[in-house]
């Protein structure tokens, strides 16, 4: 049998094989956060289809961190019944869940939070409209915030969490040269860049316990002029490593500026896979926690690859879900094709309508079918 399709364990989460459906935004929570039934459906279907680990929607953690519409929320109780629905609805087809926890910072949407968004530092030149750079008192507020939700999470049956620290959030803006001009205790070396993450670590641990699984999203660089490096990102790792993380999910690149970051649009070749897979390996000789490994995923014989190889332990994937979410059981019942998608991302245009997230080339093929 494949090693993908061993049980492994992440601190005491068992799990069927080494799949992983990285996080994204679907566009298919209420106005405020709330679970919704289209949302438990599609966790479900990921759950059905043979994904060993679902990591949730990323979910803001505050009302100042709420990045965009439709997105799911965890920043207050009366949310919980619903995100229980939605761990129920994967437990009951036998899945696992973990919720990731995130806060915008200086690209929380002003429109939808009524506020200034908060940054590190308020650095000119990167987006438009005001940014108010974060006091003491405020990130302390923000760690506090990660901290009870991933209480509430614990509380909704999630069987773990992870923490948001990818792609322009907060907490990567905190590790970005870039993003971070502070002169106080968080800015600085890396060390201090990495001060907030040890924080909401040590927090997370005491809310929810040692026996439960925290897991960590990390850029491995942030590839623009100025921000974080694989260097740094690797000390990074290793801190998180030493400080009791359970697991890292490996990705890279800024969303202000996708355009410098590894190709994310026609992964028609084995060679344009794995992007980040470098990275990991840099990881891997530093740190010795499970790795996950995302970024242009798409053939069964890679991700096998760089399993046997030890690069990483787990293999994350997020838009070919979109298009397939029982690609993973289409792969064990022997059929490995590589995945349907074909990373146009044209996906998120209905999300951003209101419509929620769905493979449009999908349905733009099947509607040709039908004509014929």
């Amino acid at each position: 049998m494949s090693k993908l399709f061993e049980a492994t364990e992440i601190n005491g989460m068992k799990l069927a094989n080494r799949f992983v459906r990285s996080a994204t935004w679907e566009g298919m929570a209420a106005d405020d956060g709330a679970v919704t039934s289209n949302l438990n459906d599609c966790m479900a279907k990921l759950a059905e289809g043979g994904v060993g680990l679902i990591i949730s929607s990323h979910a803001y953690v505050h009302p100042r961190g709420q990045a965009g519409p439709w997105q799911l929320g965890v920043y207050k109780d009366e949310l919980i019944p619903g995100l229980k629905t939605m761990t129920e609805a994967v437990h009951e087809k036998s899945g696992k869940i973990v919720l990731q926890l995130a806060h915008a910072g200086f690209f929380a949407n002003a429109k939808l939070t009524g506020e200034t968004s908060l940054a590190p530092s308020n650095v000119e030149g990167i987006a438009k409209g005001p940014r108010q750079e974060l006091t003491v008192v405020e990130i302390k507020e923000i760690v506090a915030a990660l901290a009870r939700s991933a209480e509430r999470a614990k509380e909704a049956g999630f069987d773990g969490v992870q923490i948001h620290s990818a792609h322009a959030y907060l907490l990567s803006q905190f590790l970005s040269p870039a993003f971070n001009k502070r002169t106080d205790e968080y800015g600085g070396d890396i060390c201090s860049r990495a001060k907030i993450h040890m924080e909401v670590l040590q927090a997370i641990r005491d809310a929810v316990g040692a026996d439960y699984p925290v897991l960590i999203k990390m850029n491995s660089q942030d590839f623009i002029d100025g921000g974080l490096s694989l260097e740094d990102s690797v000390q990074v790792g290793k801190m998180m490593a030493e400080g009791g993380i359970d697991a890292i999910e490996i990705s890279g690149g800024m969303l202000n500026n996708p355009k410098l970051s590894p190709s994310r649009v026609g992964i028609n070749k084995k060679e344009k896979e794995a992007y980040f897979q470098e990275a990991a390996k840099a990881f891997r000789a530093k740190i010795d926690v499970p790795l996950i490994l995302v970024g242009g995923n798409r053939s069964f014989e890679v991700a096998e690859r760089l399993v046997d190889e030890g690069v990483t332990d787990y293999i994350s994937l997020s838009r070919p879900f979109i298009r397939e979410p029982g690609l993973i059981n289409r792969w064990k019942s022997g059929d490995l094709q590589k995945a349907a998608c074909i990373s146009d991302n044209q996906c998120f245009e209905p999300a951003m309508k209101g419509k929620g997230i769905y493979c449009v080339t999908e349905e733009i093929e099947k509607q040709h079918a039908k004509e014929k």
